[in-house]
């Protein structure tokens, strides 16, 4: 049987902890709130780094309410890689009361998803929740494969009916039939028609990257970034080509993980605050996510998937729209067609190839803002390092 509809959640909002003066010093379009039932292109925006926490950790709840109070905006409860094999059942129950506990709270209104290891532990989880699903939305598919994604896409949608609210699903892209040349085609023929068949359910493909490197034996060094690992590029840029395009066809696809952190989670804080209005020193480990995140919107990739809350300011703030991008967004928006200079006068606007950019631009922008004239992202990370 359906269950009642649910009451819609309380409104999220990019930056809250940023006190309303800095909002009015540093934005010119403050960020917009925005709820899991706001439209599906708009959420896949606004995921923006997307932290993993595996569903042993003690006190879940608290844990997750805390991130939420610290600007996080997205998380994934890991049943998967992060468990170890022995703790699965431990770890179910966990995520399960720790969901129940965030119903009914302010973190209720984070994007919070579960990765289960089966289409088993969707249904699992949504049955033993019943009305007390608020808190969550949706499911990450790990390892989401052509050969057996249709049971979980499936589970995901029967969960969904039965809970009385939508839930989404974010298959992850990352199996050797996808990453091996002599396979790949097929695999993503197949994964395309899947993909398609549950296409409002989807609302982002996420991109397994530490994944693809284990299978050359391969990690990465802080001084590369994903995109200096060839095998694992030419995947990615297989994975975009096929579901980042423009033709009605295509989803966001996300940036993959970054592994490195500081031991002292406030040390690049301190290095972000440090100076006003001068240098901007930053660590190797932060300045690699930097370039990274840079990398990932060139290729074509949205938000990011985060392993420490220390990531979460950088993804961020780099995801606020700039005064230039906003204005030639806008300006794109408002013409016809033909090509016009920027109002900076330093590029040429195309209007039909540059007008999906602006769409996703006015997107992004929604989300995360837009910063003044004058304003860096750079500001704005010093902001966020004070809070």
């Amino acid at each position: 049987m359906t269950a009642a509809p649910l009451p819609a959640p309380s409104a999220l909002r990019h930056f809250h902890r940023l006190p309303q003066s800095d909002v009015d010093a540093l934005f010119l379009c403050a960020p917009q709130p925005f709820t899991d039932d706001a439209p599906r292109d708009l959420l896949a925006h606004a995921l923006g780094a997307t932290l993993y926490v595996p569903a042993t950790r003690p006190g879940l709840a608290e844990l997750v309410a805390r991130r939420y109070a610290d600007g996080v905006a997205s998380m994934v409860v890991d049943l998967e890689d992060a468990v170890a094999d022995d703790d699965v059942e431990k770890a179910t129950l966990q995520a399960i009361s720790a969901l129940r506990e965030l119903a009914g709270t302010p973190a209720a209104a984070m994007l919070l998803f579960v990765r289960p290891r089966s289409a088993g532990a969707i249904t699992r989880i949504t049955e033993a929740l019943g009305p007390e699903v608020e808190a969550l939305t949706g499911f990450v598919l790990p390892k989401f494969a052509a050969a057996d994604g249709t049971s979980s896409l499936a589970a995901v949608a029967d969960a969904s009916e039965r809970a009385g609210k939508w839930l989404y699903a974010m298959p992850v892209l990352e199996g050797p039939e996808l990453v091996y040349r002599e396979s790949r085609d097929a695999e993503l023929d197949g994964i395309a028609a899947l993909l398609a068949a549950h296409r409002e359910r989807i609302l982002a493909v996420r991109v397994g990257a530490t994944d693809m490197c284990s299978l050359f034996g391969i990690r990465r060094d802080r001084d590369l970034t994903v995109y200096d690992v060839r095998v694992v590029a030419d995947a990615i840029a297989a994975i975009v080509n096929r579901f980042g395009r423009s033709d009605g066809t295509g989803f966001v696809v996300t940036g993959p993980v970054w592994e490195y952190f500081d031991s002292d989670a406030r040390s690049h804080a301190k290095a972000f605050g440090a100076r006003p209005g001068g240098p901007f020193p930053v660590s190797p480990d932060i300045g690699g996510l930097l370039r990274e995140v840079a990398l990932d919107r060139a290729n074509g990739l949205y938000g990011k998937t985060v392993i420490h809350p220390s990531h979460v300011p950088v993804v961020h703030a780099l995801a606020a729209v700039s005064h230039e991008e906003y204005q030639d967004a806008l300006d794109i928006g408002r013409a016809g067609s033909g090509i016009t200079p920027s109002a900076y006068r330093n590029k040429m606007n195309e209007v039909k190839p540059h007008r999906l950019w602006a769409e996703q631009t006015l997107l992004r922008a929604s989300a995360f803002g837009v910063i003044r004239a004058g304003v860096t992202h750079a500001d704005l990370l010093r902001a966020l390092a004070e809070r």
